[in-house]
């Protein structure tokens, strides 16, 4: 036996090695290649015809509708003119406390004095009605301005009674403003 015959022989017992691969023929050939483009071609129009027929909408399609459009061109403010005499549509004492005042008075926050306590509130209620009035309006301390917020001075007023009586006080209901005139009667 010659030696390049010898070099490619099994050693010891050992099956030839297989050297081809699977495919074998020209045919086979040409069908791994059409296939090896066409089954991904096909899984792509496939997905594609999937994901696009369903008819969920989309992440922030709701932008024209004509309540989303109306939204959008809406005032960012308003003007509401009350009526300072109309005492009907004001809030009591209790209400306006409960929306602005029970944030900070109820539990003593940045020094507040609680509603009921009458040992921080007896000196505040000796300045007089007036005196806290000014401080709910202008804000005194950590306490805010309230005058020209959600709710009328005349309402603030009737949230300070109730926050002083609450806490040891007699303060009196305010009075509401007296109407002004109308016009109609200045002209006659």
């Amino acid at each position: 036996m010659s030696d390049a015959a010898s070099k490619h022989a099994p050693a010891h017992g050992d099956p030839e090695p297989n050297h081809e691969g699977p495919i074998r023929t020209p045919k086979q050939l040409v069908l791994a290649v059409v296939f090896s483009f066409v089954i991904p071609i096909a899984v792509i129009v496939l997905l594609a015809g999937y994901v696009g027929s369903s008819t969920k909408p989309a992440a922030g399609s709701d932008e024209f509708t004509d309540k989303a459009i109306a939204a959008r061109l809406a005032p960012v403010g308003s003007v509401v003119v009350k009526d300072a005499s109309d005492v009907t549509s004001m809030k009591a004492g209790a209400e306006v406390y409960a929306a602005q005042c029970a944030a900070c008075h109820a539990a003593g926050v940045a020094g507040a004095p609680k509603l009921g306590d009458t040992a921080a509130w007896a000196p505040r209620i000796a300045q007089g009605y007036e005196t806290l009035l000014n401080s709910a309006l202008k804000g005194k301390g950590a306490m805010g301005p309230q005058g020209g917020g959600d709710f009328s001075d005349f309402e603030i007023g009737r949230a300070v009674v109730h926050l002083a009586n609450g806490s040891g006080g007699k303060l009196a209901e305010p009075k509401p403003a007296a109407p002004a005139p109308a016009a109609s009667a200045a002209a006659n």
